[in-house]
């Protein structure tokens, strides 16, 4: 029975190990800390023997450790969390695409809503559950989930706005063809 415990984990890092190293991403936002978080998931799920475990359970107890440890995290950074921006400098990175700014951007506005709410965002349209998958995976109520839902996107909307209309507009330029009245 071991084998085929030690099997399943073996699969699991080799076929669906990327993909729970971004949903760990999306979560803390950290290449380093997504590494750790998955690491210490997979030896949370597979540390003692588990029979019966197959492949999307195996990952399902994964994704579940991971969202589990971002949650617990939080919890413990409490005070770290109103005062970190005063000790972090954040790295810049030039890119050349627009949309690479974008997501990027998203994904900083996503990291700053409360953990929750950022976890039913992550799961509901990142990992396309539905409000009552979403529900079920945290323990809460599908009316719970809407709420959470529907403040993250109201702070997420309102934060792409404020910044929309703090970015100036550059004036238009009068061509050859334009008249001045």
């Amino acid at each position: 029975m071991a084998r085929t415990w030690d099997d399943v984990a073996t699969r699991l890092v080799a076929e669906r190990g990327d993909a729970l190293t971004r949903y760990a991403y999306l979560l803390t936002g950290s290449v380093d800390d997504a590494a750790d978080l998955v690491q210490d998931a997979l030896v949370r799920t597979f540390g003692t023997p588990r029979f019966q475990l197959d492949l999307p359970r195996a990952e399902a107890y994964v994704r579940r450790a991971i969202l589990n440890a971002v949650i617990d995290r939080s919890r413990r950074e409490g005070t770290w969390r109103r005062v970190r921006h005063l000790a972090v400098a954040p790295s810049v990175a030039q890119s050349e695409s627009a949309g690479t700014d974008e997501r990027l951007d998203l994904m900083r506005r996503v990291r700053s809503l409360a953990p929750r709410q950022a976890a039913c965002i992550v799961l509901r349209y990142y990992e396309d559950l539905t409000v009552d998958q979403v529900a079920a995976t945290l323990g809460l109520s599908s009316g719970a989930v809407k709420r959470y839902l529907s403040d993250a996107l109201r702070a997420l909307s309102s934060s792409i706005l404020a910044s929309d209309a703090a970015t100036p507009r550059p004036m238009p330029t009068r061509t050859e063809g334009d008249h001045v009245a």
